[in-house]
């Protein structure tokens, strides 16, 4: 079945919405780079009352750089190790998934070694030393981009090791323990949110497989218009799409939403 245009998306649904949590890589960034149409956009929502949390891959090192200065209220790290949010004091907390490993370097690099021995060309991303939990192989955010059996390589290395994976855009992201992006949203909207409505109060952008658990369970799921790239690969599509593509779609989205909604009625 193949997903509705955002447009489309019911007034009153639209009407609900509070959260905006969006997925970074190819979601809300174009080649790479944030544009400023697509920064300018997290502003206006944040400005139209909506609370923004982006829900990423990316190492904790980049979430903390994120959680102050980007107009977020949260952020969920290294596809659902730990979040970082803002308490009712404005000071920044740590709430880190029960199932993580609680102390994941030394399986991490073990991990890391095995799987570059296995697979000629593998290669570590360059975010990997502000990496806490896991381990992300770059296949396509630096050159040369690497072939697409390369790229199933380095999941059954991964999976051979014991490894849950999850592919993305541009990274294999890989870890220890029974977690996700989903499981950890969650977990902030229970324990910190204290939000009992999320699932009806949340519009989530995402754009690869990574992201599919959070398309699964938010009915209001948003998918840029890239994640057609990935249509074959994925079992859960979102139940939306936006015409254009990485921060061009999650812009036009966004201030779709701010005009059919008059922002967030909280």
């Amino acid at each position: 079945m193949d997903m509705t245009p955002f447009e489309q998306m019911p007034l009153a649904a639209a009407r609900d919405i509070r959260y905006i949590l969006f997925d970074i890589d190819d979601t809300v960034t174009t080649g790479g780079k944030l544009t400023d149409e697509a920064y300018s956009a997290m502003w206006d929502l944040f400005r139209a009352g909506y609370a923004l949390v982006p829900v990423t891959g990316r190492p904790a090192g980049w979430c903390d750089m994120i959680i102050r200065q980007w107009p977020v209220e949260a952020v969920v790290c290294e596809n659902g190790a730990f979040a970082l949010y803002r308490d009712g004091e404005d000071v920044i907390r740590t709430l880190t998934h029960p199932n993580a490993a609680a102390n994941p370097r030394p399986a991490i690099e073990g991990l890391c070694r095995a799987v570059l021995a296995a697979v000629p060309g593998a290669r570590l991303a360059r975010d990997q030393f502000c990496r806490v939990y896991d381990a992300a192989f770059d296949f396509a955010e630096d050159e040369p981009r690497l072939p697409e059996a390369a790229v199933e390589a380095i999941m059954n290395a991964c999976a051979a090791h014991g490894a849950k994976y999850k592919l993305s855009s541009i990274h294999v992201n890989a870890w220890y323990g029974d977690y996700d992006k989903l499981s950890m949203a969650q977990l902030y909207f229970a324990r910190a949110a204290r939000a009992d409505d999320a699932k009806k109060r949340v519009l989530f952008f995402g754009d690869s497989p990574n992201d599919e658990p959070m398309f699964s369970y938010f009915p209001n799921s948003c998918g840029v218009e890239n994640v057609r790239d990935f249509q074959l690969k994925m079992a859960v599509l979102p139940t939306y799409v936006t015409q254009d593509r990485g921060g061009a779609g999650f812009s036009r989205a966004a201030r779709a939403l701010i005009h059919r909604t008059g922002g967030c009625h909280d």
